[in-house]
């Protein structure tokens, strides 16, 4: 290659980010495989995910654990910190609502606080995520707090 191209898909850096700053991610089905699959890696064994049988369930549909959703999460997060994203520090984690098979989720996110580190060759920030269903309805908020590279 003689020319050096831009990577599609790279992340922010934190020069691109400020305070007030919004945007979401694309949307992403949760199918019975990925719960399937959650609960085998997880060992979440947990009836109320593991059992498929929903007799005396009060939730219509067959729910997934909230760390699925979360992880999903961060799955759609991840083109906004590829190649940038330098480490995840800390988050609290609030489950609003349920989500069950066949949910549609995207992330809805805003840069809340933003600082560079104390050497300065990289920044600290942190997002307010909302996780919405196909309803309109926030199921999942959690506030990470990453470091992300500088530009070059």
């Amino acid at each position: 290659m003689s020319e050096a191209l831009p990577v599609v898909g790279r992340g922010f850096y934190y020069e691109d980010l400020r305070p007030g700053f919004r945007f979401r991610t694309h949307r992403r089905t949760l199918a019975e495989s990925d719960l399937a699959s959650f609960v085998n890696l997880t060992w979440l064994t947990e009836e109320l995910f593991a059992v498929a049988d929903d007799a005396g369930r009060v939730l219509k549909g067959r729910p997934v654990p909230a760390a699925l959703v979360y992880s999903c999460a961060e799955g759609l997060l991840l083109p906004t910190m590829q190649d940038t994203g330098l480490a995840f520090l800390n988050a609290t984690l609030d489950v609003k609502g349920p989500t069950v098979i066949g949910d549609t989720i995207h992330v809805e996110s805003e840069v809340t606080e933003q600082r560079l580190t104390s050497r300065g060759d990289r920044g600290l920030v942190r997002f307010a995520n909302k996780v919405i269903n196909q309803k309109g309805e926030t199921v999942l908020e959690y506030n990470p707090l990453r470091m992300l590279k500088r530009k070059p």
